[in-house]
């Protein structure tokens, strides 16, 4: 049995402070800014928004995928709030925003070749990120030169026996990534 909103270890379940209305079609995912007030969304519609907790009455499109793709994940740096990654339905390819520069991708890791499922950026670096697909590969990517030249290559790349469907990076063990696939848990040092 699962505790209550407004039970105990839980203060009274309030309304909600608003709903937001930016999407024109489906939200899929959501992150928060390593801060406290900053947010992202990303949807069926193929854009990224920005929110800010203190002034909701706005968000800002700081990315939209071309042909206006939807966009299935979003996941926040968590040590350079400047950088977001996301990826397209049915794409092989993780998109790298820079918050600075909007409408626009930094960089566009190309690795896999199988859809793209799930990504997560090193909890405790700013320019590693694992993302992982249906070709079963889980592939940790190096950003620190995207500035000066493309990324191209990943520096570690593991092969499972199914397709990835979620990977996770753990911020308390930083040599731990879990990844899971078909109906099995693995747990990789990095």
């Amino acid at each position: 049995k699962f505790p209550k909103f407004g039970g105990r270890g839980f203060g009274p379940l309030r309304p909600p402070k608003t709903q937001l209305i930016a999407h024109d079609r489906e939200v899929f995912d959501l992150a928060f800014s390593r801060g406290r007030d900053v947010f992202a969304s990303v949807g069926a519609d193929g854009s990224v928004r920005m929110f800010d907790l203190r002034s909701l009455e706005h968000s800002t499109i700081i990315y939209e995928s071309p042909s206006l793709d939807p966009l299935l994940r979003i996941e926040w740096n968590k040590q350079d709030p400047n950088y977001l990654a996301t990826f397209m339905l049915e794409s092989k390819k993780t998109v790298i925003l820079d918050i600075r520069v909007p409408s626009i991708a930094v960089a566009e890791l190309g690795g896999h070749f199988g859809c793209v499922n799930s990504v997560a950026w090193a909890p405790h670096s700013s320019c590693h990120i694992c993302t992982a697909a249906d070709d079963s590969q889980a592939l940790i990517w190096d950003l620190s030169t995207m500035q000066k030249r493309p990324v191209e290559e990943p520096i570690l790349a593991y092969n499972a026996n199914g397709a990835i469907n979620n990977l996770q990076w753990s911020s308390s063990q930083p040599d731990w990534i879990s990844i899971g696939y078909d109906d099995k848990l693995q747990i990789l040092r990095v």
